[in-house]
């Protein structure tokens, strides 16, 4: 009978160290936040939308996993650290990404003000030598206030690149471009008209 006790004692007592071994990975959740966290302070949420997105995704299944191990009597919480480990280290190589795409946002957004520049300018252009005559002096004030408004939103588009906003910019200066266009193209004609 004692060695039954002793037995079964010895049993139970491996079976509190087997199941009490098996901790929460804690520590790597918190790290694998703290290295989306810091994507997301470099800007991640604009430059890489889609990737930060995966990147909660998989943190969310990681979660989850540590989760259905916690419901266990025998916790094992290997497969959860290799999900944190890989969510870790996909986040600090995109934050590692991030400038460059920033660098290419900002030359994006400078070339599409320059060209948005050029067409305004040029629709001004068309603008001086389009044909004056009789029915046409509304259409011309409303073709200048159309330039005007367009010289205002690169004016604005250049403040947005001042505060970082390439996107924006970027969106701002092709919509100027694009109206700069339709503009030109009604100058242009209306002198075919007038031949």
């Amino acid at each position: 009978m004692k060695r039954l006790f002793l037995s079964l004692t010895v049993t139970l007592a491996m079976l509190f160290v087997l199941t009490s071994c098996a901790k929460q990975p804690t520590q790597e959740m918190n790290d694998s936040k703290a290295a989306i966290d810091a994507v997301i302070a470099d800007g991640g949420e604009k430059y890489a939308n889609e990737e930060v997105k995966a990147l909660n995704d998989q943190l969310t299944a990681a979660t989850d996993e540590v989760k259905v191990q916690d419901g266990k009597f025998f916790k094992n919480y290997d497969k959860a650290k290799e999900m944190l480990a890989k969510v870790k280290a996909d986040a600090d190589a995109l934050k590692a990404e991030i400038p460059a795409r920033k660098e290419k946002a900002k030359n994006d957004a400078t070339a599409a003000l320059d060209a948005a520049k050029t067409a305004v300018t040029d629709a001004k252009a068309l603008l001086a030598k389009a044909p004056k005559g009789k029915g046409t002096k509304a259409d011309i004030e409303a073709m200048k206030a159309d330039v005007a408004g367009l010289e205002a939103s690169l004016t604005e588009a250049e403040g947005l690149i001042a505060s970082e906003d390439y996107m924006a910019a970027t969106d701002k200066a092709n919509a100027a471009k694009d109206k700069a266009a339709q503009v030109a193209e009604q100058i242009n004609q209306a002198m075919a008209k007038k031949k």
